[in-house]
Parts: C-alpha cells; structure tokens; sequence
C-alpha cells in the first residue's frame, strides 16, 4: 500500500505509540481469556523497543488491573512493563483524584476497584458481596457518593442497578469505562457490559455518563502523560472505527487503523472525510514494514 510521503514522515518520526489491546495486538475469547498474539504485533513492538521508541498499550477492559495485563502479555513475549498497560480504571484513577473525588460507587470487580483504591479513593459497593473491602447494600445506600463508576460486570444485579440510580439522584456523578458496544474476540464481536450498564441508569435517572476510557480525550491524555509527550506527537493504533480512531482525531494524533478485529475496510470507510484514518493497514506486521522502511 503507498502512503502519502507527509504520513510516512509522521510515522517514521512519531514521539510515542498507544496500541489498542483487543483486536490490535491480541485477541482472546468473549471472558478476555486465552489471548493469543496477532500477526506482527510482538515483532512490532520488540522492533520499538529496541529503538527506545516509548510505548503503551491503552485497553478499554477492565477485567484485571494494569499489571496482570502487563504480566499476560509479557509471558507472549511483548516487551512490557507495568507502567506501560492502561485500563480506564487507571485512567479514573487519576482523572477522579484530581478533581478530589473522595468516595466511587464501583460497579465491577477487582480490576475496575483496584486502581482507584490505590490512588487513595475510598470504594462502596452497591450490594452485599462476599469478601474482604465490602460494603453492605445498605451501608452503600445510608452514606452518599461523589460518584459511580461502571466497568467489566457481567454479574450485575436489579440491586446494583436501584442502588446506582438512588445514588444519582443523590447527587452521584456518573462515569463509566466504556460505551462501546461490542469488543473484539477469537469469536467475533462480543457485548460489552459497562454500556448495557449506564443505559439502564441513563433511562431511569436521565443522567448521561462520562466515559473515561476511549474514545475519551482524558483518555488520550493520561497516555500522553505516561510517554513523556504531547497527544500531537503520538501515533494511536487500533481496530476499532468508533474508539481509537476519533479519539486520535480529538487530540491531533496520528490515526492508524487494523483489521484484525472490529473494524473492516468498509467500517472505517463510513467515517466521515476529516474522520478518517490517516493510515490503514491488515495488521502490526504489516505496520511495521511500514514503520521500519523494509
């Protein structure tokens, strides 16, 4: 595929990258489980590595904290370190202890809680769980929240959901790490829960919920702020026409896409003009040839 001379400059010259995890570098089952990696994708970034070409890789699950997805991905053979994975709960993290959030109704498991935890916030659960560091549904309802934020949560529950909505009627902000529909598998497209999540507190309570995740800028900044850059010197890679793409776009990043996973040829042909991508490829590998000039 020939590229424009001014896309190749940027790329062979970019600052940083922000890879996209499911779709773009792996792909697993529909519970985020037997990732295999993708073509290209370890060779890319060992080729990255190796050249001090900062990297991270920005997921939108929120299943296991930023360093057991680091850990995973490193026994594939990715040259990836803690720092270097960002889940929106890391995101939040530090979006919501900036702006002084002191108590976050959680709806998901360790790995959306963990993070914000460990940045000092204090968690209520919306129902009694099993376990150590949880509250009772009604302890959660007697003491009001600055916030709700929703992530990976498949076992949500009629409780957690009145237990959300009385929050926000209390005054509760309403975040969320994703409202994208679906996420890539070995299997095809499979739901994503955060978005079926809020759509049920948007109907009830009529507040609309922030995302942290992608597309989000915040989202684009944090991992700008990991890479020791501006958002404009940072190339953003991903599979999805809905996510990575605009959120490239809201931060003057340069927009590459894949097709190893939502995003066919025609999906990302839909966007509007200015809303393309900059660079599309089948796969890492075939970025890499790009990438390197072989």
């Amino acid at each position: 595929m020939d590229i424009a001379r001014e896309v190749t400059e940027r790329l062979r010259t970019t600052r940083g990258f922000v890879f996209d995890m499911d779709g773009t570098l792996v792909l697993g089952d529909r519970n985020n489980k037997g990732l295999v990696p993708l073509p290209g994708a370890v060779a890319l970034t060992r080729h990255l590595h190796e050249r001090g070409v900062p990297f991270v890789i920005l997921t939108n699950g929120t299943t296991r904290v930023p360093a057991q997805y680091a850990d995973m991905l490193r026994k594939m053979g990715f040259p990836v370190h803690d720092e270097m994975m960002l889940t929106p709960s890391a995101v939040a993290a530090e979006y919501l202890a900036r702006r002084r959030f002191k108590r976050v109704m959680v709806l998901g498991g360790e790995g959306v809680w963990r993070p914000l935890e460990a940045a000092g916030i204090e968690i209520v659960y919306p129902a009694a769980r099993h376990g150590a560091n949880t509250l009772g549904k009604d302890a959660a309802a007697q003491q009001p929240v600055d916030a709700i934020f929703v992530g990976w949560y498949r076992e949500f529950t009629m409780d957690d959901l009145e237990a959300a909505c009385n929050a926000v009627w209390a005054g509760a902000k309403l975040f969320t790490s994703s409202m994208a529909p679906f996420f890539a598998t070995a299997d095809g497209r499979a739901l994503g829960t955060s978005r079926a999540i809020c759509a049920v507190i948007t109907s009830i309570t009529g507040q609309r919920p922030t995302v942290l995740g992608k597309p989000s800028l915040e989202a684009l900044r944090c991992s700008a702020r990991r890479l020791g850059t501006d958002p404009a010197d940072i190339a953003v890679v991903g599979d999805d026409p809905a996510l990575e793409v605009p959120m490239a776009h809201r931060g003057g990043s340069l927009a590459i896409a894949v097709h190893t996973g939502i995003g066919d040829e025609s999906a990302f042909a839909g966007l509007p003009p200015d809303k393309q991508p900059h660079l599309i490829v089948r796969n890492a590998a075939e970025l890499l040839t790009h990438y390197s000039g072989s």
